[in-house]
């Protein structure tokens, strides 16, 4: 009994030292996000003078006319948004197929999606700007009057394809634990293909759904390197890490604004994980059991 007790102490320390290890960041940017940059360079371990010159420091981040953070925050938003309903959609469309249509050519192209989740985005980065920057020249359609690099639709697309092979592996590992029989029911009462996957099959996967959101949105709400590529900087399209990396000069640094406006970057995301953390957990645990 006692040598139980002891084992539950320490896991209960171990835990403790955890998640101090992985909060300390946001403690650290939130002490320092209200400071100025000669309080950060002289002790950044200390608490701020003032605490409210964190509000001081967000108004001169929002107004800057540098940055254009309302003008970046509504292009993440967007960018975000429309990519994660393009995966969330296209994802689970493609693992139902490829679980309801067993053959050889599905188990090799779900084997493919897998083996696109270890191939870092480095190795694909400059074929993937030259592959785009060449549609973009010969193949840019002159009544949309858009290309793949600079663009909304660039971006998006090269999302899509990233973050398809993660989607596709956790969508296919849920559905393979849904029964046949449900999607059959809906067939034999008159469905079709399309209705059995939106009425029936779509409301079942709603944690998956959740689930795969949120991982996705962390990751393209704080990329910095494929915005960089085929967005550049001072494009009218620019992504919040872009906008932030204007105050990082070739000789100065305002750790003060980066700070800040990387506290003002991180609310959106913290405050939808509270609210989801839930469904995330639950969807987790059902997609890798089933």
């Amino acid at each position: 009994m006692r040598m139980i007790k002891w084992r539950r102490l320490i896991l209960e320390i171990l835990a403790v030292l955890v998640f101090v290890l992985f909060i300390s960041p946001i403690l650290l940017i939130t002490i320092n996000a209200a400071k100025s940059s000669r309080e950060i360079l002289m002790n950044p371990l200390s608490l701020p003078e003032n605490w409210g010159n964190i509000w001081t420091n967000f108004q001169s981040i929002w107004n800057n006319p540098s940055i254009d953070y309302p003008g970046s925050f509504l292009s993440s938003v967007i960018i975000t948004v429309t990519s994660l309903f393009l995966i969330s959609l296209v994802s689970s469309l493609a693992a139902w197929g490829l679980v309801r249509y067993k053959s050889k050519s599905s188990t090799f192209i779900f084997y493919l999606f897998v083996a696109s989740m270890v191939i870092p985005f480095q190795v694909v980065m400059y074929p993937l700007i030259s592959w785009f920057k060449m549609i973009s020249d010969n193949f840019t359609d002159p009544f949309l009057g858009f290309s793949l690099l600079r663009s909304y639709p660039g971006i998006i697309f090269a999302y899509l394809g990233f973050g398809m092979g993660m989607s596709v592996f956790m969508f296919h590992g849920f559905l393979k634990g849904v029964p046949l029989e449900i999607e059959e029911a809906a067939e034999i009462d008159g469905a079709n293909k399309l209705q059995t996957f939106f009425y029936v099959v779509m409301p079942i996967m709603k944690p998956i759904y959740i689930t795969i959101i949120i991982l996705n949105g962390i990751w393209i709400w704080n990329d910095f390197l494929l915005p960089m590529q085929l967005l550049g900087v001072g494009n009218e399209i620019q992504t919040l890490p872009i906008a932030i990396s204007n105050f990082a000069g070739s000789y100065t640094k305002q750790w003060d604004m980066i700070l800040s406006s990387s506290l003002m970057i991180m609310i959106p995301i913290i405050i939808v994980f509270l609210f989801a953390q839930k469904q995330i957990l639950k969807g987790m645990v059902e997609g890798s059991i089933k």
